[in-house]
């Protein structure tokens, strides 16, 4: 009993022909009639929706590598190494990544596919135009391949990266945005920032050299100058610098006594600059200033203090009471002595204070003449500031 049978592969499907499971050929897009008389034909239809997402693996991946001639005008088989990356392109975009040591294929249809290979067995940076193309991706399927297939690293002004591949320091990067290959790499990136910084150094607890608790708060300011030593040499730069500040700070603190630290703060600032300004530079950080911004004494010693201060003060203000005293005495005394010996001169002196009482005098009656008033007022003088 023959059998006649219709077969339709519509535009968006390929057809898989076998013939007792083995397979006989792949039917492009048409309407197909075979006569099969005892039931010894397969027809396997796949269904391509989008041929850079519906990527050919498993079963039918084996199958075309099998008979690659007879699938080589369906599929566009590829192939990566361990040290290479595949860039798929679809009619001449960008689209897709592959990662080394992998393989696939592609449906042909009317978007042509091209798959670029590079060789990132001694190069992992990638060229400037592809590392701003992935660092820059608008459709979802390539920027989810570029977040898992590169390692983005932007460099600010005025900063310096050191860039390490598998714990290996590899470049020294400048400012700008790099991009790096992550396949069979772990990239990792150390940044160090050149500009001047500010390091506070807060609530520092010494003794003084005569046992006073202070509460001290530091402030510096700091730049790193060579950071290929300070990377080298130090674990943590300012991790280092804020100990070796402390250090210094309850060094100087501890050898001298209260009365010092507070006669000459800058005393202080500059103890501690010398000290810490020759550790770090070895380090190739430069040390620019140290401040002592607040020295905080004890409850029970600022009372003390303020004490003292309040009776320094006082004696100040009564010892230049006394000179102001003794120096208006010795004024009047030499007045006296110039008078003493000159009658017009203590005439005149007679007329200005007899001025300066009549200012205050609305009315004034003068009996028996200018000589009888100023006759009487010297002997008014006379009895008001007896000798």
């Amino acid at each position: 009993m023959s059998i006649n049978k219709k077969m339709i592969i519509t535009e968006a499907q390929r057809g898989l022909l076998f013939k007792d499971q083995q397979f006989v050929k792949v039917l492009s897009p048409g309407v197909y009639r075979l006569w099969d008389w005892l039931n010894r034909y397969q027809l396997q239809i796949v269904t391509i929706t989008n041929a850079l997402q519906q990527t050919v693996g498993g079963d039918l991946l084996n199958l075309a590598q099998l008979h690659a001639q007879t699938f080589a005008p369906h599929l566009q088989l590829w192939e990566t190494t361990d040290n290479e990356v595949g860039l798929v392109y679809q009619n001449n975009v960008l689209k897709d990544i592959k990662a080394p040591g992998q393989q696939g294929a592609y449906w042909k249809t009317q978007n042509e596919i091209r798959i670029d290979k590079l060789d990132i067995s001694r190069e992992l940076a990638l060229p400037k135009p592809l590392a701003a193309q992935l660092c820059n991706a608008k459709e979802d399927m390539l920027k989810r391949a570029a977040l898992n297939a590169i390692a983005i690293f932007n460099i600010p002004d005025h900063h310096v990266g050191f860039l390490a591949v598998d714990n290996e320091i590899q470049a020294v990067l400048s400012a700008r945005v790099h991009a790096w290959w992550r396949f069979n790499h772990n990239p990792t990136l150390t940044l160090f920032d050149l500009r001047l910084q500010n390091m506070e150094v807060n609530g520092q607890e010494i003794l003084t050299k005569d046992k006073v608790s202070l509460r001290v708060n530091l402030s510096a300011t700091w730049q790193i100058r060579e950071a290929e030593k300070a990377r080298a040499e130090l674990a943590d730069a300012k991790e280092y610098l804020y100990r070796e500040l402390q250090l210094a700070l309850r060094t100087v603190v501890s050898t001298q006594t209260l009365d010092e630290l507070l006669a000459d703060k800058n005393s202080l600032n500059r103890q501690i600059l010398e000290i810490v300004a020759t550790k770090a530079l070895v380090y190739g950080i430069e040390v620019k200033s140290v401040g002592a911004r607040d020295i905080v004494l004890p409850g029970d010693m600022k009372a003390i203090l303020t004490q003292v201060v309040e009776a320094q003060k006082m004696a100040e203000a009564n010892l230049i009471k006394r000179q102001e005293e003794t120096q208006a005495t010795r004024s009047l005394h030499n007045t006296a002595k110039v008078m003493e010996g000159n009658p017009i001169l203590l005439r005149l002196k007679e007329l200005e204070s007899l001025e300066k009482i009549t200012a205050r005098i609305n009315t004034l009656n003068v009996y028996g003449g200018l000589d009888s008033v100023m006759n009487g007022m010297v002997k008014l003088i006379d009895k008001t500031n007896p000798v």
